[in-house]
């Protein structure tokens, strides 16, 4: 079995990944998120809904990720504590490149945006209940999503 720490997240530690998504601080110009947001199907609409996750305890067990091929997705905390994000990018065979495998503790001021075809797990709050506002793009396919099981377990610890 694979195990894993959770790691602090830096823009730099998730750039294979995706993006974060930080507030400005007071008096500073707005930030624009444009570019991040992905949608690689013509036909897909944007779709914005909100979760509420409760926390896991730790050490978790996960056998299995996700992806969306085709958009992008942003989480970005309403309220909560720290979260975690466990990532991978596809390899040769379309399939989570668990070389790359890595879970970052993220703070709930923090948001991320996945790029497309990034493997990933499903949102894990952790400490204490979560809620989230979600964007991604979809078209009501079998293609909006894909899950897949790990070839091993992966264990992730602080």
């Amino acid at each position: 079995m694979r195990a894993l720490r959770l790691e602090a997240i830096t823009p730099e530690a998730f750039s294979a990944y995706g993006d974060l998504l930080i507030a400005p601080p007071p008096g500073a110009p707005r930030v624009e998120f444009e570019k991040e947001l992905v949608n690689l199907r013509s036909m897909a609409k944007a779709r914005l809904s909100l979760a509420t996750i409760d926390p896991v305890r730790l050490p978790l067990r996960v056998v299995q990720m996700e992806r969306h091929a085709f958009s992008s997705q942003a989480f970005v905390p309403l309220n909560g504590s720290a979260y975690l994000v466990l990532v991978a990018t596809n390899n040769c065979n379309d399939q989570p490149d668990l070389s790359t495998l890595r879970a970052f503790r993220v703070p709930i001021h923090t948001g991320i945006n996945y790029r497309e075809r990034v493997w990933h797990h499903p949102m894990i709050a952790i400490d204490a209940v979560a809620s989230f506002a979600v964007w991604m793009f979809t078209d009501g396919t079998s293609d909006d999503e894909q899950f897949v099981p790990l070839p091993e377990p992966v264990t992730i610890s602080r």
